[in-house]
């Protein structure tokens, strides 16, 4: 058993965060939104033009409320994944291949049997995890992972039931399997969420390597897509693809880099997604059927090493715009909508775990464009890699470290 937690050690990090701009409550009566942009270093891309205003460094906002940060727990190695139980406890993915579940109070539970073995190399190992919506009936739950295979490895998702204690899972069976195989440790994706009709959408990486990433762009890999799956595994017919000659069914989206976070739009529906760039490049989309996102034909930032990306270009006809990006990168980690009592002037805004920013950032939506930002726990100084949201409205984040932690974020 790892340590219990220290809930009392609760570090308050007062923050002037964001509120304006959304238009939602009376707090916004000093709206920020002419507010200079939260990132004021000069971009990686230079001479390179957005596609339209406010495609990248939205207008800053800044919330009224006092925050306070605590640390839940600790001790664990490099968490991924989080989901809320309905008793108020956590799910927790650690990604050399635990699943432990964390009460409110901090308590860390032992690790959950019955897992499959993953390949916990680089950014590979045990990823996302995710309640079936039926779970209050069924006690089912969905990861995905980096599987070992012959010849390499490559992002699976597996189901299985949740015991009644906590302490396993059975039933278990790998519904979804990325091809092809490859051996690397990069780019695995792999974030989950059930939309609202019940479908499974699964994010994955393009491998990185530049040998794979022109599988982006390919109907015939898995790499660099958006997948849609009905939760057995099954395909849905109105998928885009289905039908195609040499496409792969589960595809639902295409020219994708590395996508780690996924949200689905209360009241709308809607599917966005948010993938890593290179130096530069960090992109947010609004993620539609059939449609292709450009990696690696258009990207905005540059290689890491310097230089331009294929032909250096940011726009082709046929091929979609972010509907935001970041550059110089946040490196970003899983997010999720807000909703909640805490913080009522956050309501439909999206919560973006910043790896490479080490901050939650917090993006207003109208009419499926940002137009505000604000960069929240700014001071806590780790690496976010996910974030959730409380019954309480409280948000919650796990941090992406060798000693990663389990915090809660409130109202002060």
């Amino acid at each position: 058993m790892r340590p219990l937690l220290l809930v009392a050690s609760s570090s308050l990090l007062v923050l002037a965060a964001a509120c304006g701009a959304n238009g939602q409550t009376a707090q916004t009566a000093q709206t920020e939104a002419e507010g200079a942009p939260i990132e004021s270093r000069p971009a990686n891309g230079v001479g390179q033009t957005p596609a339209f205003e406010g495609q990248t460094r939205a207008p800053g906002v800044r919330t009224e409320q006092a925050l306070s940060t605590a640390v839940v727990a600790s001790n664990l190695v490099h968490p991924w994944g989080l989901a809320l139980l309905p008793d108020g406890r956590w799910l927790v993915t650690e990604r050399p291949g635990r699943l432990r579940i964390i009460s409110a109070e901090g308590q860390i539970g032992a690790p959950i049997s019955g897992l499959p073995a993953v390949d916990a190399r680089g950014q590979g190992g045990l990823l996302d995890v995710v309640l079936s919506p039926t779970f209050a009936s069924d006690r089912t739950i969905f990861w995905s992972y980096a599987a070992p295979r012959d010849g390499g490895n490559a992002t699976s998702v597996a189901r299985g039931r949740l015991s009644d204690d906590g302490t396993s899972v059975t039933e278990v069976r790998v519904i979804f399997r990325a091809l092809p195989t490859y051996d690397g440790d990069k780019h695995f994706g792999s974030s989950l969420a059930f939309s609202q009709d019940g479908k499974l959408f699964v994010t994955l990486g393009e491998r990185s390597d530049k040998p794979m990433r022109p599988q982006a762009q390919q109907l015939g890999s898995h790499m660099g897509k958006v997948i849609r799956i009905n939760a057995d595994g099954s395909v849905p017919e109105d998928n885009p693809f289905v039908g195609q000659a040499g496409a792969l069914p589960e595809i639902w989206s295409l020219g994708h880099r590395n996508v780690q976070g996924i949200a689905v739009q209360p009241g709308t529906g809607a599917i966005w997604t948010i993938e890593h760039g290179t130096k530069g490049g960090d992109e947010l989309n609004l993620t539609e059927a059939g449609k292709n996102y450009g990696w690696p034909i258009i990207a905005y930032g540059v290689e890491y090493q310097g230089g331009p990306i294929n032909e250096g270009i940011t726009a082709r006809e046929g091929l979609e715009q972010p509907d935001y990006y970041w550059d110089p990168v946040i490196a970003p980690g899983g997010q999720a909508f807000y909703a909640g009592a805490m913080f009522p002037g956050w309501d439909g805004n999206l919560l973006v775990a910043g790896l490479g920013s080490k901050s939650i950032n917090r993006l207003v939506l109208e009419d499926g464009r940002v137009v505000g930002e604000e960069a929240l726990i700014t001071d806590f100084g780790k690496r976010i890699r996910d974030v959730a949201v409380g019954a309480d409205g409280a948000v919650w984040a796990i941090t992406d470290e060798e000693d990663g932690q389990l915090i809660r974020i409130s109202a002060q």
